[in-house]
């Protein structure tokens, strides 16, 4: 089969995927996505459910806010508790900024539903894929769909595809350091039938563990428990589960309800970057180059901030200025470095050490005078909406 060309070969098909080929056909530059998995598949993973203000600024730009307006929820602000009090964070009265709840899984649909309207060219199920010629200005991506082998020309390969994918991996070692933190808790995570007990998320700070309530919709809420990463999602029942929660979230005055649990897994937590997003014609976005930990909700964010800049500097190049283009992973990786403090603070605050719950409990009761500081401080709470709600640009 003759080679396929275009301007840019996209390797990943979830949001930061499917989020570049869409901003790049926004800005008349085709590309090509190719997939290993399905689009089902695709379209049922269950992750982040925040958006910063910027973030929904920018997909509502790219025509992809209509359901987002009417199905997002506003929030103006977080609860952090501790002590069994609960305590309110107004991030718009503090800055005049917010976040909306709305799932990863929603918004990759509505991409899905964009690219199919615009016929949109995406391999999914595509196997053996491999990039070539990176360090060329001629690289080329190969893979085998539907039982024959593509060849994809292109002028940039962009690696949209995780952690585990093949593109950091084609990076020579000589010229990447990776830099990673692995935590001593995980989140074992639920999806309930049941109307969330909550306006606003709830991050809260027990003896026993950290404990936080999200929702995804009026209808369904999302849930998390600290537990021990070596934990097996089978030693937790459904009412062991609703006990730890009622236990951990728990205040006077207030009842969490309780529903169906139609999902449940452990995920362990970790902090990731790669040294560099940029490899001759080469570009990482999203999980390819870093991972945060999920307290605060800066995961999906962060590729949409990768994303944003990497279709400018792309727009730019094929107008005859690649400066922007040079920058890519200096500007991107100077942003994603003060969201990584951001979210290990938030979850070193948050979380119980593992050794401290059989010790005399002194990091708990720093962390406690610490939340205690963040909630009485108007500079302290600034802080923090400035930094969950998003860093501009």
């Amino acid at each position: 089969m003759s080679p396929e060309t275009t301007p840019v070969a996209i390797i990943g098909a979830g949001p930061a995927g499917l989020l570049l080929s869409w901003a790049l056909r926004d800005a008349g530059i085709n590309s090509i996505v190719v997939e290993n998995r399905s689009q089902e598949y695709v379209l049922a993973r269950i992750r982040a459910g925040v958006l910063e203000q910027g973030s929904v600024e920018y997909l509502t730009r790219l025509g992809l806010g209509d359901r987002l307006k009417v199905e997002g929820m506003e929030h103006d602000g977080i609860y952090l508790q501790y002590g069994g009090e609960r305590h309110r964070v107004d991030f718009n009265d503090l800055i005049g900024r917010t976040v909306t709840v709305y799932g990863q899984q929603q918004v990759v649909k509505d991409l899905v539903a964009a690219h199919e309207g615009a016929g949109s060219t995406i391999y999914y199920e595509a196997t053996d894929v491999a990039v070539h010629d990176l360090e060329s200005a001629t690289p080329s991506v190969t893979f085998v769909y539907d039982g024959e082998q593509h060849t994809l020309a292109a002028d940039f390969v962009v690696g949209a595809d995780g952690f585990h994918g093949i593109c950091r991996a084609s990076i020579p070692a000589s010229a990447l350091t990776l830099f990673d933190r692995s935590y001593p808790f995980a989140w074992l995570g639920i999806l309930a039938d049941v109307a969330p007990s909550t306006d606003e998320l709830i991050y809260a700070l027990h003896e026993d563990g950290f404990a936080m309530h999200s929702m995804r919709s009026p209808e369904v809420s999302r849930l998390y428990l600290q537990v021990d990463p070596g934990d097996d999602i089978a030693n937790w029942s459904d009412e062991r589960i609703w006990q730890a929660l009622q236990t951990r979230l728990g205040v006077a005055g207030w009842t969490l309800a309780e529903g169906a649990i139609t999902d449940k897994s452990i995920t362990p937590m970790r902090s990731f970057v790669a040294s560099t997003l940029a490899h001759g014609s080469l570009f990482l976005v999203g999980d390819a180059g870093h991972i945060v930990p999920p307290t605060g909700a800066k995961g999906l964010n962060s590729a949409i901030s990768d994303v944003t800049q990497l279709a400018e500097a792309l727009t730019a190049h094929y107008k005859n200025d690649d400066a922007l283009l040079g920058r890519y992973s200096e500007t991107a990786l100077a942003r994603q470095w003060r969201v990584q403090q951001f979210s290990r603070w938030m979850t070193d605050m948050l979380h119980r050490s593992p050794g401290d719950l059989q010790s005399d409990r002194f990091d708990y009761r720093s962390q406690v005078g610490q939340l205690d500081y963040v909630t009485h401080s108007a500079f302290a709470q600034r802080m923090l909406a400035e930094q969950y709600t998003g860093l501009r640009l």
